[in-house]
């Protein structure tokens, strides 16, 4: 992320300077999504998610989200190409860049039918991205850190940097919560594909499509992240101890145990490392 402009500027120079910056846009892009979440959010609390500005604000959300990471896909971009000893990923790498899956994704549920669970991990790495940018950037610019001079120091002697109070306050939230969120974004995302399997169930028009191409998305995710990782872990764990009830009947037990196997079948079938190799440099955490 770059630095904030020079303190020595005057304050409507130090706005203009980083409101010239695509970093910005990128921020707007995530505070964007934040509000139009909130808006459809109330929406959907009172039962009118599918009034023009519910419609309207779901809609937005996404455009926000598919800008935000496209922003980040073509700086990862530009830089290679500035570099010009780097050669540019192929198409394989590329889409295991997790910037470039989560630009597909948002384009995927713009155009899609409204599932409002599809919001929820798009807001949660928002909340963070704005907040980082809040305290790296926002503050430093509009109050820079104050240089003040070490007690009882000689005259030669270094200044410490005293930094916003506020941002000290970011800077311990996004600490603090940063793996719990991660965590819940993991898990929302799995919840998702339930959500969406299910409109696949009852014939929802589309769904099927859609669900093979966010199949792919869990899949990739899956490869990419400790944290989704971890949270199948702990569902597969939940469902085991239930399964080992001697209450259960033992067509359940069986019928489990298929479904992981299948499942870790479908897990070593789709393993596209053997194909694309390790993960380069080309392939970023989501931003």
């Amino acid at each position: 992320m770059a630095p904030p402009p020079p303190a020595s500027m005057p304050l409507g120079q130090r706005l203009m300077h980083l409101a010239q910056t695509l970093q910005f846009g990128w921020f707007v892009g995530h505070l964007t999504l934040l509000f139009c979440s909130l808006r459809y959010g109330l929406s959907y609390i009172f039962f009118k998610s599918y009034s023009r500005w519910a419609r309207f604000s779901y809609r937005t959300a996404f455009v926000a989200a598919a800008a935000t990471y496209g922003i980040v896909v073509y700086k990862a971009f530009r830089a290679r190409a500035r570099s010009g000893g780097r050669q540019q990923p192929g198409a394989l790498a590329l889409l295991g860049d997790e910037n470039v899956q989560y630009l597909l994704m948002a384009l995927v549920w713009l155009f899609s039918y409204q599932i409002p669970l599809a919001l929820l991990p798009f807001t949660v790495y928002s909340v963070f991205h704005v907040a980082t940018y809040t305290r790296a950037n926002l503050i430093p610019t509009i109050q820079p850190p104050q240089q003040t001079p070490a007690s009882g120091a000689s005259p030669g002697g270094r200044a410490t940097t005293k930094s916003s109070p506020l941002a000290d306050t970011i800077g311990r939230f996004v600490k603090e919560y940063y793996d719990a969120s991660m965590t819940l974004v993991a898990s929302l995302e799995i919840f998702l594909w339930f959500r969406v399997l299910f409109s696949a169930i009852i014939f929802t028009k589309g769904s099927w499509i859609l669900l093979a191409v966010y199949t792919v998305f869990v899949r990739a995710r899956y490869s990419q992240s400790s944290f989704v990782q971890g949270a199948v872990g702990q569902g597969v764990a939940r469902i085991d101890a239930l399964v080992a009830n001697q209450n259960t009947p033992p067509v359940a037990r069986q019928g489990w145990e298929t479904a992981k196997r299948l499942g870790r079948q479908a897990t070593d079938a789709t393993d596209i490392s053997r194909f694309a190799g390790a993960q380069g440099p080309g392939m970023k955490k989501a931003q």
